[in-house]
């Protein structure tokens, strides 16, 4: 066992896309047949992550608090722990918490639900 810190000291603040009181730090990454990335996000209270297309398939799970997501409809839909969304490769998409909350986002090229029977 190896213990690894994924702290909010490795997260850098996100000023993409209109973007404020939002920091992202890595937890993992994978290469090979699928790019998979995991990483923290955490949002201070008002923070807002703005609207971008996703790159590839991108999972977000709500692990602490509270918040909104909105994908290319632009609908808010409210979130919280244990909710998660997911946008599928170059779909817009925006989030933000009022009160704050914690998120773990995968990134990979492959449907993370594909075999999930939801």
């Amino acid at each position: 066992m190896r213990i690894v810190h994924v702290g909010s000291s490795l997260a850098r603040e996100v000023g993409q896309w209109g973007s404020h009181g939002v920091r992202i730090g890595p937890v993992a990454r994978w290469q090979g047949g699928d790019i998979t990335s995991v990483v923290l996000a955490h949002y201070s209270a008002a923070g807002r992550l703005g609207r971008h297309p996703a790159r590839i398939w991108q999972l977000f799970t709500v692990v602490h608090g509270s918040g909104w997501v909105s994908g290319d409809d632009d609908e808010r839909v409210e979130v919280g722990e244990g909710d998660a969304a997911l946008w599928s490769p170059g779909e817009a998409h925006e989030s933000g918490s009022d009160a704050g909350m914690t998120v773990l986002i995968v990134e990979t090229t492959t449907d993370p639900t594909a075999d999930v029977d939801l």
